[in-house]
């Protein structure tokens, strides 16, 4: 952009329009430039002013009229009015600034890249470095693996190295962004087409945002040492210190939250959160809630949800952790340190401290002061089932460009790893029970012995549709081999799994040993920034299909003690019709969980002022019949889309040499 010199005459309108410069040499424009433009504005240092050209109804609103300008680059058309102080910005094309106290750059900074925010634990130590790049799987390894302390220190030396490239004495307004009825914003990076209307004070923050995933910034916003995300939105007086914003997050409603990861889609609105880490799809909607020094994902909190840290000697140095797709009931109280397995669901009070994360979709409620579990009801739930569907369609990043890595598959290795497990545990805590004792105990609950054996089976369910989903998908491939030997070899993996154990990195499903090689080579050096971790950990991503196939034959291998290749035809009939049954039970058993929605008790509060029969058709006219429900019919179309393709594909078995 090539810029001029003012000519006396353009200075001299300038200085009749109410400008003000203490030496117009400081002040270039580019061409064209007509001063008409630009009134009652005061220059200090060197300004370069871009062109103003567009016409019509814009026209009006462009310009620079009424505020203070020092040492800025302006791009073309745009609207500058009203502002006090903006100092050491370079403001892109089309970006409107209107009615602003200060909008500065003080001195150099890293625009929030940098800050050093306590996630999960109150009493430090697992410090994480907040970026405008970070992922929830960065993060996770920074806060959770301290056990590999050369990685963690290599790590931080990575996002050190990119906070340096960040540090500017200029900021940036990116292009079509608007600020508008702001009080302060100081040095901070907004990105391109951001909307701030109406925010209080931010400071020392970067905001990144583009076209397809613009972020918008509200009335009464207060934010210090932060980041935000592409896609986000903070609005209605919200209260962020030391906070990160991933992408297409919400906050709102007066929530306030310091020392805390948001993560994609998550929401935060009423409440309070104090040192947690919000992977993907962490909502808390309610007043009374407070969120403290946990680690959740996928995950509800009830009103009233409330963790206790308070019960400590040394500092606030507890921390619970509920992983992927629990949720916590109407005025539920934790008292940390505790662990939760995957899709749990906690009501109640509890005192004790438990670790129940071996033992997943279970119900954990409060009885007479105790924690009493009942494994695997979740399973059957309708809750859990529609939870599982509407994650990924309530994705609300767009574009190709999404930092977080996230599986949404209900049934994976990770969580049948841990079915697997629990099924173990029902069975030992089964054979070793006493016939006198109404509950056995484990790690910190009670459990009724009498479900030990039923809940078991219901693992079992679980377990037996993981491996005919997966199977199902290759034995669909039937058609394109000409004997079942040939189709046979299609199974044969290309490396031997080095591990059955499976971890869940933030919503990130990968194999531990996966983990384990890229931590080994960020400790060793090999990769040499932190975009090298973010590619590496996509690579992983990438991966989940092969691999989730690798562990499927080792699983195979421990339930017919034999490998996949040596699986006779009979067998595979079996794995199929296994699949079918089970599947179609537990979707019966999940209507059976819905069909509750309607049964009578379902029915109370309605047609208050008639008899049974406007009950009736008051309570059809709002939530409509069992029949016509769309996700009970979802599930009965699933239940005939089984029975049809478990046809078929034994019929192609069969009828192969």
């Amino acid at each position: 952009m090539t810029y001029r010199n003012l000519t006396e005459q353009e200075i001299s309108t300038l200085e009749s329009q109410g400008c003000f410069c203490r030496n117009w040499h400081d002040c270039l424009v580019k061409e064209p430039f007509d001063p008409q433009f630009i009134r009652n504005v005061s220059f200090q240092g060197l300004v370069k002013i871009g062109s103003f050209y567009k016409t019509g109804n814009l026209q009006d609103a462009l310009g620079l009229r009424q505020s203070s300008i020092s040492d800025c680059t302006l791009g073309n058309n745009v609207c500058i009015s009203n502002v006090s102080l903006l100092k050491s910005y370079d403001v892109e094309d089309d970006v409107t600034i209107r009615n602003v106290g200060t909008l500065e750059v003080d001195g150099p900074c890293t625009f929030g890249n940098g800050t050093s925010i306590e996630v999960l634990n109150e009493g430090g130590g697992r410090t994480i470095k907040i970026y405008d790049g970070l992922t929830a799987q960065i993060a996770y390894l920074l806060a959770v693996y301290r056990h590999r302390p050369a990685m963690i220190k290599q790590l931080n030396v990575l996002i050190d190295d990119y906070v340096q490239s960040c540090i500017s004495s200029r900021g940036m307004i990116g292009k079509s962004a608007s600020l508008i009825n702001c009080q302060t914003l100081k040095n901070i990076k907004v990105g391109a087409y951001s909307s701030i209307e109406g925010a209080n004070r931010l400071e020392n923050g970067a905001i990144v945002s583009d076209e397809v995933n613009p972020v918008r910034i509200g009335n009464g916003v207060f934010a210090k040492n932060f980041i935000i995300q592409s896609g986000s939105t903070v609005d209605s007086s919200a209260i962020l210190t030391d906070v990160f914003v991933g992408q297409a997050v919400k906050i709102g409603k007066q929530f306030s939250a310091e020392n805390s990861a948001f993560f994609a889609n998550c929401e935060g609105f009423h409440g309070e959160a104090c040192s947690i880490f919000a992977g993907p799809y962490t909502v808390t909607h309610h007043k009374s809630t407070l969120l403290i020094a946990g680690l959740f994902s996928f995950y509800n909190a009830g009103s009233g949800t409330n963790q206790s840290n308070h019960m400590y000697k040394l500092g606030p140095n507890h921390q619970g952790i509920l992983q992927r797709g629990s949720k916590t009931g109407s005025f539920s109280y934790l008292l940390w340190p505790c662990a939760i397995g995957p899709f749990s669901v906690v009501i109640g009070k509890h005192y004790a401290n438990f670790d129940t994360t071996d033992l997943p979709f279970s119900y954990l409620n409060e009885e007479d002061g105790k924690s009493v579990l009942t494994p695997a009801m979740n399973l059957l739930t309708v809750g859990t089932q529609r939870d599982s569907q509407k994650w990924p369609s309530r994705d609300r990043r767009k574009g190709e460009h999404k930092l977080d890595l996230i599986h949404f598959d209900l049934f994976n290795p990770f969580t049948i790893g841990k079915v697997i497990s629990a099924a173990r545990i029902l069975q030992d805590l089964y054979a070793n029970a006493s016939k006198e004792n109404e509950y056995v105990q484990y790690q910190g609950v009670h459990i009724k012995r009498l479900l030990l054996k039923t809940c078991r089976k219901y693992y079992d369910i679980a377990i037996k549709i993981f491996v005919g989903d997966c199977m199902i998908d290759r034995l669909e491939e039937l058609s394109n081999h000409s004997s079942f030997e040939d189709w046979k070899k299609t199974l044969l993996t290309q490396d031997e799994p080095e591990s059955f154990e499976w971890v869940d990195i933030c919503g990130l499903l990968a194999p531990a040993s996966s983990i384990e090689k890229l931590v080994s080579l960020i400790e060793a050096q090999e990769i040499t920034t932190v975009a090298g971790v973010t590619d590496h950990l996509r690579t992983i991503y990438d991966e989940y299909d092969a691999n989730k196939w690798d562990w499927l034959s080792l699983l195979i291998e421990k339930i017919f003690s034999t490998s996949i290749n040596d699986l006779s035809k009979d067998q595979f009939i079996q794995i199929v019709n296994d699949w079918k049954t089970n599947s179609t039970k537990l979707n019966k058993m999940v209507i059976q969980d819905a069909q509750k929605e309607f049964d009578q008790n379902a029915r109370i509060g309605y047609g208050i002022d008639g008899d049974d029969a406007i009950r009736e058709q008051d309570f059809d006219e709002v939530r409509g019949k069992v029949e016509t429900n769309s996700f009970i019919k979802g599930i009965n179309d699933a239940i005939n889309v089984i029975e049809v393709k478990s046809s078929k594909v034994i019929e192609k078995l069969e009828q192969l040499n």
